[in-house]
Formats: C-alpha cells, structure tokens, sequence
C-alpha cells in the first residue's frame, strides 16, 4: 500500500492566499511563497495552488508565482487555475510546477484531459472536481463552484480517469471550509470504483478529520487549507497522530 499523503491547498487570487467557506467569504491567508517554504520545511508531501479568479490576461502573474516557488520548496507541487490548452500548461511546467490541475476547461473539453495526458504523460494531468448535492444527487459544479452542470459527479469523474486523468482532486463544496469533516461517504463510494489516486478536499477542522478520511474511505491524499494556513493544525503533529493510528505516511 502506498504512503498516504498531506497536502495543503493554496487558493491564490491577485498574488496573495485567501480562505473562505463554501468558496465565499474570502479572507487573506498570506504570501503564497513564504507560505510553501513553510509547509515544505514542515514535512508536508505536496502542495497545491489554485489560482481561483485565473484568466488569460493574468497568465503572467501564474508564470512568476510557479517559477518562484519552484526556486523555494523541494517537494512536488500542482498548478491550476487558467489552463484551457496545451500552451497553458507547457508554460506551466516549464516555469517549474510537477503538475496541472484543470477543472472547468476539462468539463467544457473532455477531450483537453486525452490531450494533456498524450503530451505530457498521465502522472503530470489532474482533475480536480467541485461536488456538491443536490435533490439526492452529487452533481459537478464549475466557476469556483458558482455554476452547477448537469454532470453527476461519479459519471464524470470515471469519464476523466478514462481520457487519462493521473490523478483525481475531490473538493465537496458542502463541506469546504466548515471544519466539520470530510465527506467520507462520498470519498469512499468514488474511491471504490477508482484505480487512479483519488485526493480529498473539503471540511478538515482537526487531526481526527484526517483519521478518519483515510481509516473510512482510503484515499490516497488528504487536503486541507485553512487549517494550516493559521496554524490550527501543524503537519509534523498531524502526522505523528496519523502513524499513532496504524496510517502509513510519508
């Protein structure tokens, strides 16, 4: 079995870290930069940074915030935020980040996953997909979470891992930001049916949080934000605790 891993969250917007709840409510969390040199010396396995309002024009901004962190941290770390093609991403990965994540382009063009997945190799290429329920169903949300499709979350994410997805990036949105958990059921059913690794995303608000979506739905990265954006949760602890209960960790 494959070590488990931690991985804080970075949500970037006009070049600082901002935290919300249920994607609203932004609050600034601090310097991205410092923030990764941080989390990198205290021993989390990965980072990943999300620039949440990207568009065309602020490519640039993304470009310079890749190339610095890749000159601060050691350990890999994921970009997203922006990539509609394959340029986008070629820019990215030469500026220095390990991996891209895209989310509503590769709704929009199913096909932009086969093609990131042909030019670059699957370990580079991750989905990552904003779930929320609704009438008894998980449907795909895209925008930041602002605009619901009419996708079902397990029918698309099965689509993304067929065209060649490496990696699958659950965020629930009705657990995002409320520190009430992860959403294990859900996790579990996807993971079930999931050879690719499946990361969570969305509701970690103590260590236990972190127990329990590894013991409950075993996957293979656990995700959080704001909990150690303001030092709520500190990553040598954690996983001291994750070891304490048997969990493999890096």
């Amino acid at each position: 079995m494959l070590a488990k891993r931690i991985i804080p969250c970075l949500d970037v917007k006009d070049g600082r870290t901002v935290k919300g709840v249920n994607f609203v409510d932004l609050r600034d969390a601090g310097d991205p930069v410092e923030l990764a040199w941080q989390y990198s010396r205290q021993g989390a396995d990965e980072l990943v940074f999300l620039d949440i309002t990207a568009t065309h024009e602020r490519r640039k901004t993304t470009v310079a915030l890749v190339k610095a962190v890749a000159r601060q941290v050691n350990i890999p770390f994921t970009i997203g935020g922006g990539i509609n093609e394959l340029a986008d991403a070629d820019v990215l990965l030469h500026a220095g980040a390990d991996k891209i994540s895209i989310n509503s382009a590769a709704v929009r063009n199913p096909d932009l996953i086969n093609q990131l997945a042909d030019a670059f190799g699957i370990q580079f290429v991750v989905v990552a997909v904003d779930t929320r329920y609704v009438d008894g169903k998980n449907y795909v949300h895209l925008n930041g979470g602002r605009l619901k499709t009419d996708l079902e979350t397990e029918h698309w994410i099965k689509e993304a891992e067929s065209r060649g997805a490496g990696e699958i990036l659950l965020t629930s949105m009705d657990h995002d930001g409320t520190k009430n958990g992860f959403d294990c059921s859900l996790l579990k059913k996807i993971n079930d049916h999931l050879s690719i690794p499946l990361i969570a995303s969305g509701g970690a608000g103590n260590e236990q949080h972190f127990v329990d979506v590894f013991q409950q739905s075993n996957v293979d990265a656990a995700l959080a934000a704001s909990v150690f954006h303001y030092g709520e949760i500190l990553i040598p602890q954690l996983k001291d605790t994750l070891r304490q209960h048997g969990i493999e960790i890096r």
